[in-house]
This record gives structure tokens, C-alpha cells and sequence, in this order.
């Protein structure tokens, strides 16, 4: 199968396209710069979008990308990047894919659809949630899904925070919580649902080679408490968690951001995954830090 990837550079995309090419698909990368390799086509979304050529006998293209939505605090400044960065670009790649009728378009998104789910168990049967992550995801799944063509397979990887050894959140977390310096942020009982990279990819590859279409949980079965996750990940570098970070001082701190990213429950299911057969590689916390911490 011959795969373009937006996005290619970042966590995801960098595994995402070694795993592919692994599997023996032919991969492409679109890159928001001059093009310096072979197997690079240069795109922007706000000048000149996806040139035609670049997507010549594709089968299918991956938009991944975005600035990361805990970078920092959010502004109204930083929420229009944050939206700048997904939809328009996303809304460029669809429109590109349905001039190329590409079969399939595989298009990011996350599990901040659905707000704050408390102890509910949320499935991709369940609507959006309220706040500004919620909104921000249904706008940027709209973008996918209203810019291509009734003939080209739409999926869209709702991704809960990604696990990794290399990057990600546990680049932020790891050395806090090496000081001994970590631990339960609010009451501790929030869920908190996650993904690692391994599984990230595999899952990417599974759907790529499925016919399944519509919003995808990409989430590990196993969320838990914010408060187990804090232990677990102590106990991952050897170090004690006996700190804790009230509420109220991670709301001055961080704002909205802290609010709808860090104190919100987040219990989110992979049931499509599962219902088509998807086994995970690390379905548990234990084995994903395991992983991630090594």
C-alpha cells in the first residue's frame, strides 16, 4: 500500500512511518518545508496547500500534527493556535484527498471529545462533552469529515495522551517524578486514560489495513485513578510519590488547561479497537511503564 504522512516528524509520525515501511508499505511524507529527500513533497495549507503530484497512486494519507495542547497555558492567543494548527491544515488535506480520490484519509484526533466523563465509561457512541477541548475536537473532526468525497473512508484516532520511552507526556513527568517530586494532582480520583506509542502505531496499522470507518478510541482497556497512575510511575523510576498537588494550585497554575487536561475524569474505552479483534501490547499500566520507563 503506498501511504502519504502529514506530520511525519513529530512522536507518532516518526514511528508510525519506520513501522509502516517495516511492514513493506510505500510511504511518502508531506512536509511543511523544502523538500529534501525522495520520498518528501512540500505542502502548506496556507499559500499553496497539497501539490497534485504528491499524492499520485496514494492509497491512502495520514494527517497527524497539531500544536501539542499541553504545551502551555491557554490564552485566547494560544487557543486560536491551537485551532490554527489543526483545522485548516486538516481541512486542506481532505479537500486534496477527495480532488485525488484517495480511498482512505486517517485524520488525528483525541479523546478530549468527550470532556469529562467522571466515572462514565465513554465509547465512541457517546456525544461531546462541554469546554473547550470538546469543541475544538468536533471542529477538527468536521474538518475531515466534511472535506472529502462520499467515496474516500474516513477515520478519525480519537488518542488519549501517548506513553514513550522517547517523548511525549512522560518527557515531562519522568524527571519530576525521578526528583521525588511527584505525585496525585487534585484528589487523585479523576480517571485518566492513555496509549503507549507501540500500541499508538500498531493500532494506526490495524485500521489503516481494516474497512473501519468513523471516530476510533485509541485508548489502552485498563484507565485508571490519577492517583494509581501517580503511584505506578513512582514505583516505575524508584522514587516515592508522598506529594501532592491540591486542586486549587494546579487551577492557579494552569488555568483551563489544567482544568479540562489534568482534573477532568477521562475514562475512555477502546471498544471499536476491541470489537474488531485489536489486541493490545500493553493493555495495563504495570506493562505499559514497564515500557516506557526502561
Amino acid at each position: 500500500m503506498h501511504v502519504a504522512v502529514a506530520g511525519s516528524q513529530g512522536l507518532i509520525g516518526s514511528a508510525l512511518v519506520t513501522s509502516l515501511r517495516s511492514a513493506g508499505h510505500t510511504v511518502s511524507r508531506l512536509v511543511r518545508r523544502e523538500a529534501l529527500d525522495d520520498d518528501e513533497f512540500s505542502w502548506d495549507p496556507e499559500t499553496f496547500g497539497v501539490p497534485p503530484e504528491s499524492l499520485s497512486g496514494v492509497d491512502a494519507v495520514i494527517g497527524l500534527g497539531g500544536v501539542g495542547v499541553g504545551d502551555r497555558r491557554w490564552s485566547g492567543r494560544f487557543k486560536q493556535e491551537l485551532r490554527d494548527s489543526r483545522i485548516t491544515p486538516t481541512e486542506v488535506l481532505a479537500e486534496a484527498v477527495r480532488a485525488a480520490g484517495v480511498a482512505t484519509f486517517i485524520s488525528a484526533s483525541a479523546t478530549g471529545f468527550y470532556g469529562d466523563t467522571g466515572d462514565h465509561a465513554a465509547t465512541e457512541q457517546d456525544p461531546a462533552g462541554d469546554g473547550f477541548l470538546p469543541d475544538l475536537v468536533t471542529d477538527w473532526e468536521a474538518a475531515a469529515t466534511a472535506n472529502t468525497g462520499p467515496k474516500t473512508r474516513v477515520v478519525l484516532l480519537r488518542t488519549a495522551p501517548v506513553l514513550s520511552p522517547t517523548g511525549g507526556l512522560l518527557a515531562k513527568l519522568r524527571p519530576i517524578f525521578r526528583l521525588g517530586l511527584g505525585g496525585a494532582i487534585g484528589d487523585g480520583r479523576q480517571f485518566f486514560s492513555w496509549i503507549t506509542l507501540v500500541d499508538e502505531v500498531r493500532a494506526i496499522t490495524f485500521l489503516l489495513e481494516s474497512d473501519i470507518a468513523g471516530p476510533v478510541n485509541l485508548s489502552a482497556p485498563e484507565p485508571v485513578r490519577f492517583g494509581e497512575f501517580a503511584t505506578a510511575l513512582g514505583h516505575a523510576v524508584h522514587r516515592p510519590t508522598v506529594l501532592s498537588v491540591p486542586g486549587f494550585v494546579a487551577r492557579t497554575a494552569g488555568g483551563e488547561m489544567a482544568e479540562e487536561m489534568i482534573l477532568a475524569s477521562q475514562r475512555v474505552m477502546p471498544e471499536v479497537l476491541t470489537q474488531h479483534g485489536f489486541h493490545f501490547t500493553h493493555p495495563d499500566l504495570e506493562a505499559a511503564l514497564e515500557y516506557s520507563c526502561a
